[in-house]
């Protein structure tokens, strides 16, 4: 399209900080469709902001199938489904990470424990 900045393979892999892999895996799975010329791969606008969202997504936790089927809803359905989806999707994850905290304060305590007996331990032995 005239006008619209395209990014090429090698770009969109060090403007993500992605391997060629992760963003060839991407293409496999159908979360971005470049446009192809020959071998040579470009990256539009599109394609970066679904890149933006999954990195996102991944950072949140959620499965690239999570994601994909999110992507899916706009092109089928439009924003106000996606929207919604995407509540029930973000409640669903907080709630994951919620447990991921408290099992990581605990773990932490338990070490804490665990570390204060051994200085104790080994400051007994002289």
């Amino acid at each position: 399209m005239p006008g619209e900045q395209m990014v090429s393979f090698k770009d969109m892999c060090a403007r993500f900080d992605v391997t060629p892999r992760t963003l060839r895996y991407y293409e496999y799975i159908e979360l971005l469709n470049p446009r192809k010329e020959g071998r040579s791969r470009f990256y539009g606008p599109r394609e970066i902001a679904r890149m933006t969202l999954i990195l996102r997504g991944r950072r949140f936790g959620f499965s690239l199938e999570d994601i994909r089927q999110w992507l899916l809803i706009y092109e089928q359905k439009g924003s106000r489904e996606q929207y919604q989806v995407w509540l029930d999707l973000a409640d669903r994850q907080l709630s994951v990470l919620d447990t991921q905290i408290a099992d990581l304060r605990a773990a932490r305590a338990d070490l804490e424990a665990l570390r204060a007996t051994a200085a104790r331990e080994l400051s007994e032995m002289g």
